[in-house]
């Protein structure tokens, strides 16, 4: 018997406003994402994808539908529940790395740690394995505008990861760098996904970066017009 999906969400609609005014950016959406897989979100502007993405990283709740995450029904828990598994199971990485920029790439990723209350010897220690696995040994005490973008971005990823999440939400996570830094940060992230078994949501609107995910799903008009299989795992 195969195991239940990590993540399932079930007849998902979304609407925002009342009456005439009334858009429903989502229309009923049906995907579940295995436990280590790494789905890509494709889509126009106003597709859905990012309703689907705040849904999926407990930022947002659906009108109507389920959405299961590890067995736990995210639509029926209050906005604290919700805040909690987001601290507990969830990464985010986005677009512009939003790292304070007076504190150091350490304090950055440390962030995460004392909204959970750890001690200050535990967080330093995390912290500084985590800015180790994405390649930033011996630039813990560099501030945002002493690293390059690349670096920022990997000082943001392991920020997401330093909780270790069950899954890293990305929101273009290379739409501020230029190819081959966008070539590096992608081959760290697939590098997560393969050696830690981080289950990976990542919004893009480039068919290169795309090409990265074992899976593509495609969103228009609030449906979820294409879902492929880009290959098996490894």
């Amino acid at each position: 018997m195969s195991a239940s999906p990590l993540i399932s969400l079930s007849g998902i609609t979304k609407t925002y406003g009342r009456g005439h005014a009334a858009f429903q950016a989502l229309k009923g959406i049906d995907l579940e994402i295995d436990s280590g897989d790494f789905l890509a979100i494709m889509g126009p502007s106003g597709s859905g994808k990012s309703t689907t993405m705040n849904i999926l990283g407990c930022l947002d709740t659906p009108t109507s539908g389920s959405y299961r995450l590890k067995d736990v029904q995210v639509e029926r828990l209050e906005r604290s529940q919700r805040a909690l598994l987001r601290r507990h199971c969830l990464g985010f990485v986005f677009q512009g790395f939003n790292l304070l920029p007076r504190t150091t790439a350490l304090e950055n990723v440390e962030l995460p740690l004392i909204y959970r209350g750890e001690p200050a010897s535990s967080r330093h220690e995390a912290a500084r394995a985590a800015l180790a696995q994405v390649g930033l040994k011996g630039w813990e005490s560099h501030t945002p505008a002493e690293l390059s973008g690349g670096q920022q971005q990997r000082v943001a990823i392991a920020r997401a990861i330093v909780t270790r999440p069950e899954v890293l939400l990305a929101d273009e996570p290379t739409g501020n760098l230029d190819t081959r830094t966008s070539r590096e940060i992608m081959e760290l992230i697939v590098s997560l996904n393969e050696k830690l078994g981080i289950t990976v949501l990542m919004v893009t609107h480039e068919p290169d970066i795309a090409a990265y995910a074992r899976r593509v799903v495609h969103f228009v008009d609030g449906f979820l017009e294409s879902d492929e299989r880009k290959r098996e795992i490894l």
